[in-house]
């Protein structure tokens, strides 16, 4: 049994759910999960009751702007970790374990702890490997499955589970994933009908996005969920318009700016 709670922390003590506790969750109050990646957002997200920040490596293409999230290495990846800790105390935080950084049991295990050093409670890393899953358990990190789309791996992005072969090899990578002991699994982009098939089948609570309503929790993406960029996924509708909010602002403050210099010149 595992409570762990990361170390990269020296601020104020930190309260969030251990994975043990995520874990039991299953079949009782819906996990939410959102994706953090810097410091205010953290803030801002930690006051919101929240069970899950996820500092997921879609950072590298919603925060740095790159095509895909195989471009963030395990630095980066702890670096934005570190800044999410400072702001998150009540919140468990959870890192992406990044493309190619856990290819053996081993370098899994290296990997992981490089993401808890740097403030992580758990790591996530994707599909059904399991040897390295059981590793970094066995090491006493809590470890949160994802089946479905993996983008670390996936040439498209596109759903995924649509024939019967596909869907009994998703259920069956869930499978073994719960019993290797993950605290949650996350189900992205398949069919509603597998993602409830899945639920019905694994014993850690599974966490959906783009996968229909009857999940154990739900996750998105902050930025799509606040509209920080101009394009949101379609199955997102944005609570906020940041982008809009954001460009206002500037533009408000560009006017006094320009305008101020205009009255100044004109007085003297």
């Amino acid at each position: 049994m595992s409570t762990y709670l990361g170390t990269g922390s020296t601020g104020p003590e930190r309260t969030g759910l251990t994975g043990d506790a995520i874990r039991v969750r299953k079949g009782g109050a819906r996990l939410v999960m959102l994706t953090a990646y810097d410091y205010p957002t953290a803030r801002a997200l930690d006051e919101c009751g929240l069970d899950i920040l996820l500092v997921g490596d879609s950072l590298g293409e919603v925060e740095l702007g790159y095509d895909t999230t195989r471009a963030v290495s395990l630095e980066m990846m702890a670096h934005h970790v570190r800044a999410v800790r400072n702001g998150a105390t009540r919140t468990h935080v959870c890192g992406d374990l990044t493309a190619g950084t856990y290819r053996t049991p081993e370098e899994a295990v290296g990997s992981a702890r490089v993401l808890v050093a740097a403030g992580a409670d758990s790591v996530k890393l994707e599909g059904g490997l399991i040897p390295q899953v059981a590793a970094i358990i066995a090491d006493g990190i809590p470890v949160i499955g994802h089946v479905g789309l993996l983008p670390q791996t996936a040439v498209v992005y596109r759903r995924e589970g649509t024939t019967p072969d596909e869907a009994d090899r998703i259920a069956a990578e869930a499978r073994a994933l719960d019993a290797a002991g993950c605290c949650a699994i996350v189900i992205e982009a398949v069919p509603a009908e597998l993602a409830t098939r899945i639920t019905a089948e694994v014993g850690a609570p599974t966490i959906g996005i783009a996968a229909g309503q009857e999940c154990d929790g739900q996750v998105l993406v902050v930025t799509d969920l606040i509209g920080q960029l101009p394009n949101t996924p379609r199955f997102v509708k944005p609570k906020a318009d940041v982008f809009g909010v954001v460009v206002g602002a500037a533009r408000e403050f560009a006017d006094e700016v320009r305008g101020a210099a205009r009255v100044e010149r004109q007085a003297m």
